[in-house]
């Protein structure tokens, strides 16, 4: 062992340890611990904010062949607690690289666990769920971290969609394009804004407790609800202001949180999964064609209910299945123009499959763009 590495750790809440080395800053660092099976992408999943406040295990055995660089990051900034790895290259080797991935998270202060049985500790957190852990230093835990990690809060009964918003409204696109989206932002990502744009829309970020009047006056064509991190019935705020704007019939798209989100509005309830769906190779059932979608996912949380229906919300129908466990991944209004689907249809990283989605939620914008006009 060089000088510049020493033992490290993670101890999970039941008790169970995973021994590995570090190499960055003596960062101990408490958080939920989840894994993700996405293989490439690895920059867009640390800084997507729906991972904010979680320490991510790669299942990928190599990490940071193709080093970092400044095109692909999801927000400004690595969102997770901390990275566990099996190995990290120390020699990235790539045409768009600016950079090396241990650098880059070892500058933002993400401490990074290397050496582990990742093999291991994925089957370990699939059988028992994920659970909160620490990231610390040497062979064996001290009384200061097990305390520290006794005090770290469940994800359940988080808001942290409010944590994660943006403070200030902003703009994103062509401000001359013909459709206007407003996004409520709970943790929202690059791509998705870059792919309204690319399909002739300006959007208007606005924070994720703005008031349904606000928005209304604004006349936007859609409005759409994005993506995030924590517990969505800790967002207490929100289903009474996404009902007020469906009640006037602006088409609504959510994803991810989003989706969660729509679903309490109309009367579904949500519940922490065993261990998530996290990775880009999740397959998606549609009711309706029986066609299947490969999806990229990352979510805790899903919204109560089967192909068949989902309990406390008839006003809702189910649209896609997930065809690993069942559960809810899309679902829409029986009589207004709002839907939701509980994947990623943005990737990033992650297959393309569900991106026509963005094209079935853009026909309805048009459509209330022409209904807007003065002739109309």
């Amino acid at each position: 062992m060089s000088s510049s590495t020493r033992a490290g750790f993670l101890l999970l809440e039941d008790g169970t340890l995973f021994r590995g080395l570090r190499r960055d800053a003596e960062i101990e660092r408490v958080a939920e611990v989840v894994f993700t099976t996405n293989m490439t992408g690895y920059q867009e999943v640390f800084t997507d904010p729906s991972y904010g406040d979680q320490i991510v295990v790669m299942t990928t055995p190599m990490i940071g062949n193709y080093g970092v660089n400044a095109d692909d990051p999801e927000s400004g900034k690595p969102q997770v607690a901390g990275v566990v790895v099996r190995e990290l290259t120390n020699h990235p080797s790539n045409w768009r690289a600016s950079g090396d991935l241990r650098g880059w998270l070892r500058d933002a202060q993400v401490p990074v666990l290397e050496e582990v049985d990742t093999r291991r500790l994925t089957r370990h957190l699939r059988s028992a769920g994920v659970m909160r852990g620490v990231i610390g230093n040497g062979e064996t835990p001290s009384a200061v971290t097990r305390t520290a990690l006794e005090a770290c809060p469940s994800m359940e009964g988080l808001d942290l969609a409010s944590r994660a918003s943006t403070r200030e409204r902003y703009s994103w696109g062509d401000p001359n394009a013909p459709s206007h989206i407003v996004a409520y932002d709970y943790g929202i990502k690059r791509n998705i804004l870059r792919l309204f744009a690319e399909n002739g829309c300006r959007v208007t970020v606005v924070p994720a407790g703005t008031a349904a009047e606000a928005v209304l006056e604004s006349a936007p064509n859609g409005v759409f609800l994005a993506n995030g991190p924590g517990d969505p019935a800790a967002v207490e705020y929100a289903p009474g202001i996404i009902r007020a704007l469906a009640e006037n019939e602006v088409p609504i798209l959510g994803i991810c949180l989003g989706h969660q989100l729509l679903g309490l509005t109309f009367g579904a309830r949500t519940e922490k999964m065993p261990y998530g769906h996290r990775g880009g190779n999740h397959p998606v059932r549609e009711v309706d064609t029986d066609r299947v979608l490969i999806t990229s996912q990352n979510h805790g949380f899903a919204v109560v209910g089967d192909e068949k229906g989902i309990p406390g919300a008839p006003a809702l129908r189910v649209t896609h299945v997930n065809l690993n466990d069942g559960t809810v991944e899309g679902l829409m209004h029986r009589e207004l123009p709002v839907f939701a689907v509980q994947y990623h249809p943005e990737a990033a990283p992650g297959p393309h499959d569900a991106r026509p989605l963005f094209g079935e939620f853009l026909k309805a914008v048009r459509a209330s763009g022409a209904r807007n006009e003065p002739n109309a």
